[in-house]
């Protein structure tokens, strides 16, 4: 113990009470650390380099329901390369580049304490900073299974989020166990997922492949987030699904689910398939029972062309012939 440190004491009727700012709520808040993890394959890569190029643009991400202006971001991956995987990945998905910086790493490799991250947020003025993956840049000399060596970097780093309110994001593996709690699967020790205010766990559906998943195993500062699916196909790329109904449980088990989407097109059909129309009013009571969003249930309206039509002052819906058969 250090006896020649100096007392200081906060008293809390001297702290201010903030809100906390979010780059997408609940998922990733601003001046916090978020963790998103997941087995190798399951496209956390593609994942969040599709989310960071949204970003570069100030596009709405899936069910934050505004837009907002356009951030930098800082990318560092130890396992794909810039030119034949990163770049490609960032044009398929039409980012803007000027927007997304990586630091050179071909002379000394980057670490969680290097001063060049610092440096770097400051240069560019980074709101978000994404380490994939999180083993590599732990540093060389440092057991990631040890809490007493994880630890102080895992406080460093948090302390850069805080200080230049710069969201975090470290993309990491789960172990090989099985049948263990999710939080317990982070590859190193349990300091790591619990200095993050929150984990994201992205997950393949088993019995349609194409379809990923990502859950909210911790939410620290807010209620937990609703998992939100994406398809990567080979022909049509990555797009976002939207809500999908699924425990992390049954993620990391692999057992399927079906999407609010797909929900909100089944409960349509059921409704309309007879040919009569039906108040708009009356199916917006019933998707809400069944935890449907009148925006999800308009995306399924859509993508069964289902059609609008006033009567005495109140709205009807009515499917077509071509809804009655999609699948």
């Amino acid at each position: 113990m250090d006896n020649n440190v100096e007392l200081e004491l906060i008293n809390m009727a001297d702290v201010e009470a903030t809100e906390v700012e979010w780059l997408w709520y609940p998922y990733i808040p601003y001046g916090k650390i978020t963790i998103i993890q997941g087995d190798p394959g399951e496209g956390k890569t593609t994942l969040v380099l599709n989310l960071a190029a949204m970003l570069s643009k100030g596009q709405e991400l899936p069910e934050s329901y505004s837009a907002a202006e356009p951030i930098n971001i800082i990318y560092q991956t130890a396992e794909d390369g810039l030119s034949d995987t990163v770049k490609p990945r960032l044009v398929a998905a039409n980012a803007d580049y000027s927007r997304i910086t990586v630091i050179d790493e071909s002379k000394v490799e980057l670490s969680l304490t290097d001063e060049r991250l610092e440096q770097a947020i400051l240069r560019t003025q980074a709101r978000l900073v994404i380490l994939d993956p999180l083993q590599a840049y732990i540093g060389a000399n440092v057991d990631m299974h040890r809490a007493n060596e994880i630890r102080p970097i895992m406080k460093h780093i948090a302390d850069v989020a805080r200080r230049y309110d710069c969201a975090i994001v470290l993309v990491g593996h789960l172990n090989k166990a099985m049948g263990m709690k999710s939080s317990y699967r982070s590859l190193g020790s349990i300091d790591i997922p619990a200095s993050a205010r929150s984990v994201l766990l992205v997950g393949r559906i088993k019995d349609n492949p194409t379809i990923r998943v990502m859950a909210q195993v911790k939410s620290s500062l807010a209620p937990e987030g609703e998992p939100i699916a994406f398809e990567l196909n080979k022909e049509t790329g990555f797009r976002f699904i939207g809500k999908y109904d699924i425990s992390v449980d049954d993620l990391l088990n692999g057992t399927s689910s079906v999407s609010k989407v797909e929900q909100a097109e089944k409960l349509l059909k059921d409704e309309l398939s007879k040919g009569a129309a039906i108040p708009q009013k009356q199916l917006k009571q019933k998707a809400t029972l069944r935890n449907i969003s009148e925006r999800t249930l308009n995306e399924a309206k859509k993508n069964l062309g289902v059609k609008s039509v006033k009567r005495n002052e109140m709205w009807y819906w009515h499917m077509t012939k071509e809804g009655c058969n999609i699948v």
